[in-house]
């Protein structure tokens, strides 16, 4: 099952009612959803990488989901875009294939779209890259001694506030839950949140947003799926792994 194309395992666990079940109402925030690829590969069997940096995982608009299935994904339309969208919003699975950011044009882009500043393809995906890019998490971790690390864990409020420290708003900060007898959670994405200016807000974590944005968390490989972070269990944050 793939891992990044639907993303079955870095989300918080609703499942999904028909496209037609949700209201289409206007969006009020946006998700900048960024993952850890050493996370990602750790619960993919098919999935090695030597990414040391966080990536795109997604721009998420608060409300509604395929707002517009007709409106197909156009890799030709982003052309200029694609060199930084492979490194820095690649498929882990399928690098050479565009169906990663298909699919999130097609759930998430064509209800973005519905604000002018992000009508088109182009403007969606330029401004996802230039928020990952603005809110560079590689470097507020790092910038706070938050680093990866095979002997040293962290608790989950010396990550929360180094990145509140940076940002002064509220994230989501997600991890992938040990199994029965495991000691650690493995640090797997975070959430920062823009209004519809683009300027950042609390992320608040409300069932009604969780069932609305998040896709149905699932085990994947013997790990639990991956939700919000839990202060009483130490936090992994696996490094890259070395290739022999």
């Amino acid at each position: 099952m793939r891992f990044i194309a639907v993303a079955v395992i870095l989300c918080a666990g609703c499942f999904w009612p028909t496209a037609s079940a949700h209201p289409r109402k206007e969006w009020t925030k946006l998700i900048l959803t960024q993952q850890w690829p050493q996370t990602f590969c750790s619960v993919e069997k098919h999935c090695t990488t030597n990414v040391s940096f966080w990536t795109l995982h997604g721009l998420w608009p608060d409300s509604g989901m395929m707002c517009n299935t007709s409106w197909h994904f156009n890799a030709s339309l982003i052309e200029d875009l694609i060199p930084e969208m492979k490194k820095y919003w690649p498929d882990l699975l399928e690098p050479s294939s565009p169906e990663f950011w298909e699919y999130e044009w097609k759930k998430h882009g064509t209800c973005a779209a519905k604000a002018d500043s992000l009508n088109s393809q182009h403007k969606y995906f330029s401004k996802a890259l230039e928020l990952y890019k603005k809110f560079n998490l590689t470097n507020v971790l790092e910038s706070n001694r938050i680093v990866p690390s095979e002997q040293q864990h962290y608790t989950l409020d010396e990550v929360e506030t180094a990145i509140t420290s940076f940002y002064n708003v509220k994230t989501k900060i997600q991890c992938v839950h040990p199994v029965k007898g495991g000691q650690v959670q493995i640090l797997g994405q975070i959430e920062i949140c823009v209004d519809r200016d683009f300027q950042l807000i609390d992320c608040h974590k409300s069932i009604e947003e969780i069932c609305s944005n998040d896709i149905p968390a699932v085990s994947v490989s013997g790990q639990s799926e991956l939700r919000v972070c839990d202060h009483s269990t130490p936090v992994y944050y696996p490094p890259v792994l070395s290739r022999s």
